[in-house]
């Protein structure tokens, strides 16, 4: 791996990423919203943001992504979803990742090893909820795990080696979790940092469409 572009550059994992590759030598590009005005919410400041780059990248990690956004909590019944707190969840965490892999793809390379990730968790996981609540979340990243496994169907067939995956970090120190961290077990980022790129140097093209969490078991759909 030579290059990457990481997109959430600067949060807790984004950067934690970017810190980890750059010690393996790898030249990283960054983008984010703080230090580049990114919205990958918004089409047109994704394809500005992306237009303005040279590719090839041989690796490609949307590290964006909210539990909370304008202070819509997890929700703990359905009697606390709301319309709002959905579409924003669908914009940041559905929405926003695949627009980057649209206009990402001219970015990867059609021959040879390139990865495509993106940021989902284990709560998105259908077969594995067993507590329910949390639906907007969970909604918006099962959404996004069906997006980047019917997309790594289309480009199996134009980018033969692309392994395009969703990854569960785990439990992270950041500020994203620091309320909901709980009894879980977490890592700081730079930990989880080191657990996903090892995740990603065993993937294979065969791979490619799958869920895995931080320590490489695959994660049901």
């Amino acid at each position: 791996m030579e290059t990457a572009l990481i997109i959430g550059s600067s949060g807790g994992i984004g950067s934690a990423l970017a810190d980890a590759l750059t010690a393996r030598g790898v030249a990283v590009t960054g983008l984010s919203r703080r230090h580049d005005g990114l919205d990958v919410a918004d089409e047109a400041s994704v394809k500005a943001a992306l237009g303005a780059l040279d590719g090839p990248f041989d690796l490609v990690f949307v590290a964006t992504g909210a539990l909370e956004i304008n202070g819509a909590e997890p929700e703990k019944t359905l009697k606390h979803v709301t319309a709002e707190a959905m579409i924003d969840q669908f914009k940041l965490n559905t929405v926003g990742p695949s627009l980057v892999l649209k206009h990402a793809m001219r970015l990867l390379p059609r021959k040879g090893r390139a990865i495509f990730v993106a940021l989902s968790a284990r709560v998105g996981s259908i077969g594995d909820n067993r507590l329910g609540g949390w639906y907007s979340y969970r909604t918006s990243k099962a959404a996004l795990n069906q997006m980047i496994h019917g997309s790594a169907i289309e480009l199996a067939r134009t980018h033969k080696d692309l392994i395009c995956v969703v990854l569960h970090p785990g439990t992270v120190e950041t500020r994203f979790t620091e309320k909901y961290v709980g009894h879980n077990p977490s890592v700081p980022a730079s930990e989880a940092a080191e657990n996903l790129l090892a995740v990603l140097d065993g993937l294979t093209p065969n791979d490619t469409g799958k869920f895995f969490d931080w320590q490489g078991k695959e994660v049901p759909w």
